[in-house]
Formats: C-alpha cells, sequence, structure tokens
C-alpha cells in the first residue's frame, strides 16, 4: 500500500505543488502490468519463487492485498475510506484513513496501481508475511501526475477465518505501516557536499551527536506572514534521534501559506515511522512556543508544550524505543513523501532560545552538548536557510530564511521520512 507523511501538512489549498509526491499507499486497481517508468528507482532483486506450505493460504493472501489495494484506489476516488474495512485490522484501517485523508487534503485526485509483482509469501498458523514490489501512479488536480516503485513487506493475520493486513512497512524507506506527506526527517545526505552534517535540503539548526541523549527542550517565536505571499511551509522543531538512526521522536509548531489567501498554524507530534499528527495548543503568529521532550523511564517519553504568550499548556506521554543517539533544534521545510522537499515559506528570521538537553545523564546547553549547525540549502545548493553562531551562553541561535529560491515540490533528494511524506 502506499503511504502518505502527516495530516496536519495537508491543506486543500495546496494546488501550486502538484508535483509533490506523497509516500507510498497500497491501493490498486489490479489492472496489467505495464512496464514501469525508466525512472522508476531500482529495487531488490532478485524475489525468490512464492514459497508457502498452503497454497490455497497463498492465494487467500494475494487475494486480499490485491483488493486492499483496490479499495484503497476506490477509496480515494469516493473520497471513502469506509470501502477499505473488509481487508485489514482495526489498527491499520484506522492509519489508512488518515493517508486517505492527507492524499485528498495535498490535491491528490486518483491513485492508480500500474504493476504489482509478487515476492515470498510466508504462513505460520494464523500469521503470515508476504512481499511485493508496486509500481503506483499518483494523480494531481492540476493534471500532472508522479509514479514510484517500492517494495512493501507485509503482515497478516487470520480474522474470524479470513486474512486481513495488519501492517505495511516499505524497508527501502522508512519502518513503517502507513506514511503520508508532511515535514520532518533525518536530514539527507546530499550529493557533492560533503557528508558532515553541516548542510541539508530540508534542515536548518543544531543537531548533536556522539553521547546518550534523553531530552530536549527549545523555545521559539512562531514567524508571522502574509496571508498573500507565495506558497510556502515551514516547521520548527526540537527531538531526539534520528541523525544517523530512523528512529525519529519530535514535536514543534507548523506554518503554511496557501499562496490563494489563507495561513495556518498548528502544533504537532510525531513518532517515526508513525504518522505526524496535529495536538490540542493553538498557535498564533507571533507567539513564543516552548516545546520539550524526555524520557521519564525507559521508552516513557512526556512531551510538553506551553505557549507562553497565551498560557495554554498541553502535554502527553508516548510509548517510544529511541536509539538516544542525537537531539536536534531544527527549522524544516517539511517533505512530501518520495515527491521530496515543499518550498520553504519565507519566514524572515525564526529564534530559538532556551534550548537545552540531557546528554549521558546531565543537562547541558545547546553548546554542551557538542551541537554543530546545519545550512539548508535550495534550488542549485544556494543557502537557503542559515543558523547563526550559538549565543555566549550556548543556549539560543537564530535561522534566517535567505532570498535564494526554495526548492520546488518534487525536487530534492527523496530520504526517510514521517507518515507526512515519506
Amino acid at each position: 500500500m502506499r503511504n502518505a507523511l502527516r495530516g496536519f501538512l495537508a491543506l486543500v489549498l495546496i494546488v501550486s505543488i502538484g508535483a509533490a509526491v506523497v509516500d507510498r499507499f497500497n491501493t490498486g486497481d489490479g489492472s496489467a502490468s505495464p512496464a514501469p517508468a525508466a525512472s522508476a528507482p531500482a529495487l531488490p532483486s532478485p524475489f525468490k519463487v512464492i514459497e508457502a506450505a498452503d497454497e490455497n493460504a497463498t492465494a487467500a493472501i494475494q487475494e486480499v492485498i490485491q483488493r486492499s489495494n483496490d479499495e484503497q484506489v476506490q477509496a480515494i476516488a469516493a473520497r471513502d475510506s469506509s470501502i477499505m474495512q473488509d481487508t485489514v485490522t482495526n489498527d491499520h484501517y484506522q492509519e489508512l484513513v488518515q493517508i486517505n485523508q492527507d492524499l485528498l487534503n495535498n490535491n491528490v485526485s486518483s491513485i492508480s496501481l500500474v504493476r504489482l509483482d509478487w515476492g515470498d509469501i510466508a504462513v505460520n498458523g494464523a500469521n503470515a508475511t508476504a512481499v511485493t514490489i508496486e509500481t503506483w501512479r499518483t494523480t494531481y488536480g492540476d493534471g500532472t501526475t508522479e509514479q514510484s516503485r517500492d517494495q512493501n513487506n507485509y503482515t497478516l493475520v487470520q480474522d474470524n477465518g479470513a486474512w486481513k493486513i495488519q501492517s505495511d512497512d516499505h524497508p527501502g524507506n522508512s519502518p513503517s505501516s502507513a506514511q503520508a506527506p508532511a515535514p520532518r526527517s533525518p536530514f539527507p545526505v546530499i550529493p557533492g557536499v560533503p557528508n558532515d552534517q553541516n548542510s541539508s535540503h530540508n534542515w536548518s539548526g543544531y543537531a548533536a551527536t556522539g553521547g546518550r541523549y534523553t531530552a530536549v527542550s527549545g523555545t521559539w517565536t512562531v514567524p508571522a506572514f502574509s496571508p498573500d505571499g507565495s506558497f510556502g511551509i515551514d516547521a520548527a522543531w526540537v527531538g531526539v534521534g534520528g541523525v544517523r538512526s530512523r528512529d525519529l521522536i519530535q514535536a514543534g509548531t507548523e506554518q503554511t501559506v496557501s499562496g490563494n489567501g489563507s495561513t495556518q498554524y498548528e502544533a504537532w507530534v510525531e513518532l517515526l515511522p508513525r504518522s505526524s499528527r496535529p495536538v490540542s495548543l493553538n498557535v498564533h503568529p507571533g507567539d513564543s512556543v516552548t516545546v520539550s521532550i524526555s524520557e521519564q523511564s525507559p521508552n516513557n517519553w512526556l512531551i510538553q508544550f506551553t505557549n507562553n504568550t497565551t498560557g495554554q499548556a498541553y502535554q502527553e506521554t508516548q510509548q517510544y524505543t529511541s536509539s538516544h543517539s542525537s537531539v536536534e533544534w531544527v527549522e524544516e521545510a517539511p517533505s512530501a513523501g518520495r515527491g521530496g522537499v515543499l518550498p520553504l515559506s519565507n519566514f524572515g528570521t525564526i529564534d530559538f532560545s532556551n534550548g537545552s538537553a540531557a546528554k549521558d545523564g546531565r543537562t547541558v546547553t545547546i553548546a554542551g552538548a557538542g551541537a554543530n549547525p546545519i545550512t539548508m540549502l535550495g534550488a542549485g545548493d544556494q543557502p537557503l536557510a542559515v543558523p547563526s553562531a550559538l549565543s555566549a551562553d550556548g543556549s539560543s541561535f537564530t535561522v534566517a530564511r535567505t532570498e535564494a529560491p526554495a526548492m520546488q515540490a518534487g525536487s530534492g533528494q527523496r530520504f526517510p521520512g514521517r507518515r507526512r511524506g515519506d
């Protein structure tokens, strides 16, 4: 199935990003198998011959995966995800509901399964796994299309005698069961740029590695935009993990200028590879917001938001397995899955302050964590968003938007992402 990256990135008004690809999701029209586009990425090969002790079970598993793909195609066309309930578990269905909504919000008009190739199928009692290679075509409201080809690792279970899909992982991207368009992801290596973690096509700010990190905190001011500005989007956040790992727990705010006379502001939480989602905290341009993430006990994380301007607060706890390998204070150009980086808004300058982290059991500043600056590169690898030096106390910095043109939707390297955009 196809993925989609965060729900809150979605804006119905994003008609100007037709080329932006929404990540993998499984939907299919069951059509014949024309050869994939020449530009389709290479995939692991060769696939083994299907191996299953029970040929009837194999056939039933193939049928439910094909039918589920067909149903997602229908669900997008009909704007009704309930069509998919009979082929997936309840938990996976809820993920797919969010994915479908994200796709529709991002101006996707239709999807189609161009090709489906089968790999191994293994049955173990009431559990099964299946591998496919799927080529998907996404059509946007402006008539543009995107095509992607990916490996899908399905997990299935028997429910009242029928096979149902429990999860759908994409090993070449992020190990998630469902993902959609959104911002935040581990920053990519840029071709031609030394892998010194000082440049990115989607991150600007500071990141630290080389320790065990169990907490991070930061404060920033939500930027203001003119509603009649051109389309753009940005996200400010703090996080743990993600620099050299696929795990990332992050929380922050996102600002979107539609290009059609409206703006949107929201606060969100994301735990890769799960989809990011908005939280119940109102944010407005000019608000000072503090966000902290801290591990209270092994794999038990407290995520806290405070709108310092309005006094409103929000918190939640989450179970999450982290590598504890890095911490970040980031201003990001959100991505649209394998479609690449979305145009970064003209946010001017955003101020980060009171940055801290827990490194190897003690509280340190950004400087004390050994964090390095990251410059975001735009079109032509020109500096697009540039962090300042750290303040004298090592806890504050600014990120300034340059006049360089942003990456166009659908351009830029494709990299592991969240549900918003893997």
